[in-house]
């Protein structure tokens, strides 16, 4: 039988499947937590690791312990990461996926924050370089999280949604699983959509962010990622935007995947004020 991929995987850069994995429940909510890993850098013995958060889309979906790339990369630039399966994921029965009916918006994202505060309390990231990204519903609870709660200092949301009171009059065809997430339908429950949009509550926004978006996405169109832009941008906040051809919901080109990549590394670095190793294609911050 011919293997699919014939990929090598070096040990002292990337995670095997246990390899300083802690995968477990904390505080109600099930998180992997990945430790930065390169043999050929150390960071210094004084200085905790940066960390990334991850929320993953669905909203129902799930993330595991499989390899993964994409997160191979920031841990093998330093930085730990922690990925989410907030309450509402699938996999760990009916009950927890339960948790996010009716609270879509609010479960997830105090997930996300309680993973982050957790490994702050315990001493195992620096707090001044908290960061969270994610893309679709992913990148929602992203910008819910540095909307609605004050404990990252940047975050990334990729094809996320920023008002949902536009998005579920755009995207007809999801309305009823929208409807169950939020805990009601529109334009009944106008006032719930309104209240867990971070477009409507800017004014409490104040954290850096960069967003990228595909321009032809028909499920978050391009007008999510833009009105938060120009509401942030008005503000006097940091933040970037990198808008797609040719790309749909969730990137399929190689080169663009390695630029979005590349992107949020650069933003962070310039937001916590490291310097990259290898050479990045800058990223125009507004502010």
């Amino acid at each position: 039988m011919k293997r699919t991929s014939n990929l090598t995987i070096d040990p002292d850069i990337f995670h095997s499947r246990n390899d300083r994995i802690s995968h477990g429940r904390w505080l109600n909510c099930f998180r992997i937590l990945l430790s930065p890993r390169n043999k050929d850098f150390t960071g210094q013995a004084d200085e905790k690791p940066p960390l990334l958060v991850m929320s993953h889309g669905g909203p129902t979906g799930a993330t595991d312990t499989t390899l993964n790339l994409e997160i191979q990369y920031w841990t093998s630039r330093g930085i730990a990461v922690l990925d989410v399966n907030y309450g509402g994921s699938t996999g760990y029965g009916r009950a927890y996926r339960q948790r996010l009916n009716g609270q879509w918006g609010v479960v997830d994202m105090d997930d996300c924050v309680n993973g982050a505060k957790y490994l702050v309390n315990r001493g195992m990231v620096d707090e001044k370089r908290l960061a969270i990204t994610g893309g679709s519903a992913g990148g929602y609870t992203t910008l819910c999280a540095l909307t609605f709660r004050d404990v990252f200092n940047a975050g990334a949301s990729h094809f996320g949604i920023g008002d949902l009171e536009t998005f579920v009059q755009d995207t007809h065809k999801i309305r009823i699983a929208l409807s169950r997430s939020i805990g009601g339908s529109f334009p009944e429950g106008k006032a719930t959509y309104q209240a867990r949009s971070p477009i409507q509550h800017i004014d409490q926004l104040s954290t850096p962010m960069i967003l990228f978006q595909g321009l032809e996405d028909k499920i978050v169109p391009p007008n999510q990622a833009e009105t938060m832009f120009a509401a942030v941008k008005a503000k006097g906040i940091p933040v970037a935007y990198l808008p797609f051809e040719g790309e749909q919901h969730g990137f399929r080109q190689a080169k663009n995947i390695k630029r979005a990549l590349d992107a949020e590394l650069y933003f962070y670095s310039r937001i916590f004020g490291f310097e990259l190793a290898d050479p990045v294609e800058p990223v125009r911050l507004s502010t």
